[in-house]
Order: structure tokens, then sequence, then C-alpha cells
């Protein structure tokens, strides 16, 4: 009775939470996965790295969002489970989880040192809010081109979602799914033969640390993360008015790294895509009461998390269709208010232009991702037009 008074939940920040980790596992779960794969790990050592992930997600995201009592949601690196699955070809699982510890390491110690905060201070809201449109444009996208597919399953998903929108908009992104699941159970769109039931044990793995693994491994999953993952994550908490300071919250992924890296934690890090689910008024029309759509997610990744091999076959039941429509609808919202937000300064809607149209661009250069080069690109043509004005 007393947590309820204190943390009294609604039903939209337990669906903004669910469908944040609905997202997050269908978007990545399987590049996981290759990079497990490309490890050498056991099925076994499977599960332990889905629980490990779970775990670190669920107990960061729950314990960082009741401190700051903001929304912050936290992840597993996907561009770095991407680098993974081809720069661990070769290596054993014990160099490999030495490479884990090293990029965690060096995470923890940016976090401590107060240089991430620095560098954010330099980045504007309307540079925040384009780089997180270009992040978000592609499920926009993507949720209409999975219309030839399964197109009466979209667009009556869509419908739903419209129709609600003017009625119940709170619920329209919960509606949306509901009836989209009741489309695909009553089509039999569902693959039963893959769905299987089990729980995930830990299994530690001692480290073995050698310099080729450091250097060609755990230094470049140590940028990617920052540059792809934690740049972009706080970015978000920006572009939604939130001044959560980021050392605590890049030490804290660090340290969680450290400690469930032996069991396949590889790197954690702010959430930027799921992020934004959990800020949207749909989650709570109240900013301040918004943390709590992230203590539900949270609380979801510890589900997911103890019931890796099940939730992993779940997801991996439903037509693609299903969740790149979920996906779309529940990000519609933001991506409209990013634009919004970039655009609305004439002095800086060029570098905001830039931005987005880098970030939405896809391109990757030395294997860091798109976020990054639009942020950097952004941050120079705001310098180039600021000493024009100023001249």
């Amino acid at each position: 009775m007393l947590l309820r008074k204190l943390l009294p939940f609604h039903f939209t920040h337990l669906s903004a939470g669910f469908i944040a980790v609905l997202v997050g596992y269908t978007s990545s779960a399987a590049i996981v996965f290759q990079a497990a794969h490309a490890a050498g790990a056991s099925p076994a050592q499977i599960g332990s790295w889905l629980l490990a992930l779970g775990l670190g997600m669920g107990v960061t995201c729950i314990g960082l969002s009741l401190y700051f009592r903001s929304p912050v949601l936290t992840a597993w690196s996907t561009p770095g489970a991407a680098l993974l699955a081809t720069s661990l070809l070769g290596l054993g699982m014990a160099e490999a989880i030495g490479a884990f510890l090293f990029s965690s390491a060096l995470i923890t110690l940016v976090g401590l040192s107060g240089a991430f905060d620095r560098l954010m201070r330099h980045v504007s809201k309307a540079l925040a809010s384009a780089m997180l449109a270009g992040v978000l444009l592609r499920f926009g996208v993507d949720m209409f081109a999975a219309l030839p597919s399964l197109h009466f399953l979209v667009a009556v998903m869509l419908a739903v979602f419209l129709l609600a929108r003017q009625w119940r908009p709170r619920y329209a992104v919960l509606l949306a799914f509901a009836v989209g699941l009741g489309w695909v159970v009553a089509h039999g769109d569902v693959q039963t033969s893959t769905l299987t039931l089990g729980w995930a044990r830990p299994v530690f793995i001692a480290p073995r640390f050698s310099l080729a693994a450091l250097i060609g491994v755990g230094l470049p999953l140590f940028v990617v993360t920052m540059a792809s993952q934690n740049v972009p994550g706080l970015a978000v908490l920006r572009a939604n008015g939130y001044t959560t300071p980021a050392s605590p919250l890049i030490a804290t992924t660090g340290l969680t790294g450290l400690l469930l890296a032996p069991f396949g934690g590889y790197a954690f890090n702010l959430a930027a895509i799921t992020a934004a689910i959990c800020m949207t008024p749909d989650a709570d029309p109240i900013p301040e009461q918004r943390y709590k759509a992230a203590v539900a997610a949270g609380g979801f990744y510890l589900l997911t998390g103890l019931l890796g091999p099940t939730v992993a076959s779940l997801f991996a039941s439903v037509p693609k269709a299903f969740v790149l429509g979920i996906a779309g609808l529940a990000l519609l919202g933001t991506i409209a208010n990013s634009l919004a937000t970039a655009l609305v300064e004439e002095r800086e809607r060029d570098a905001a232009l830039i931005t987005f149209l880098v970030t939405a661009s896809g391109l990757s250069m030395f294997r860091i991702g798109s976020a990054f080069w639009g942020l950097a690109l952004g941050l120079a043509a705001n310098w180039i037009a600021r000493r024009r004005y100023s001249a």
C-alpha cells in the first residue's frame, strides 16, 4: 500500500514501457544472437547473455529513473552487437569477455571524469531534436514500407490508431497493438512452432585479456557505444526537456557492464529510440510523471531477462510487419515534435536540417553510425552560422 502511494502507476505507463521493450527486443535481438554465435557461445551461454542484458537494463532503468525522476531508459548496444558479430570471429569467449570488461571500464572512466557532460553542453536543443528525428525517421518510413507484405494488418492498425487519437489519445498505441495482435492470431500468422519455454541461467566465464582483443574489439566497442548510443541517448533526454546530469548515467551503465560482462552483458548504454516512446504525452501528459513509464520498462526488462529463451522465441513468432507497424505508430508523435523543435529557430535551421538529413541517411564511417556524424556536421554548420550572425 505504501509503495502504491509513493509510485502510482497508470495503465499508460505500463503500456508505454511494454511497447518500448517490445520494440527494443524485436528490432535488435537477432543481432545479439549473431554476436554471441560469432564468439562461439553455446545455447546455455546465449541464455546467460540474455539474462545478463535483461537484468542490467532492468535494474538501471528502475534505479536511475527513480533516483532522478526522469524517464531514463537504458539498452544494450545494438551497433556494438553488430560490430561484435564480425569482430569476434576467431576469438574465444574468454577473450571476448576480456574485451567487454575493457570497454565497460573505459565507459565508466568517461562517466566519472565528467567529460561527457562538458561535451553535451555544446549541443543545442535544436540539434538534439534534429538528430532524434533522423534516428526515428526510418521507423515511420518502415511502417508504410511494410504495407505490401501485410497491407491489411498495417492498414487496420493505422486506422485504429487515427480513430483512437480523436477520442482516446492516451490509449491509441495500445489499442492499435491489441487490434493488430488479435488480427495476427485470428489469421494464423503466429509461428507457434518456434515457441519454447524455459528460464535463463547465469553462466560465468572467466576473462582472458589479450592485446589484440582489447585493441581490435574492446576499443571499437567503446567508441561505437559512446558515439552511436550514448550521444543520441542523452540528446533524447535533452530534446524532451530533461536536464538529468550525464556523468552519473554514463558511469552507472559502465559499472553495470563491469559487473555483468562475465555473464554476457557486453555493453550497456542510454537508449534513444525506445526511450522516446516513454517520453511522449501518450505515456503521461505530465512530463514529470513520465519516469514511471521507464520504471515499467525496467520491470519488463527484468522479466524478459529471466525468461530469455521464451521471450526470444515469442518475439520471433509474430510477423515483422506487425512489429514495424507498432514501432512506427508509437513514434509518430515524437518524430513530429522533434522536427517542429529542430526547425523553429531560423539561425539554427540549416544546421538542424543537416543534422537530420545526415542522421537519417544511415551514413557509417569507421564503424561509427550516422547519429554521431549528423551531430558532428550539425555542430560544424552551427559554428559557421554563429560566426556569420555575430559578424
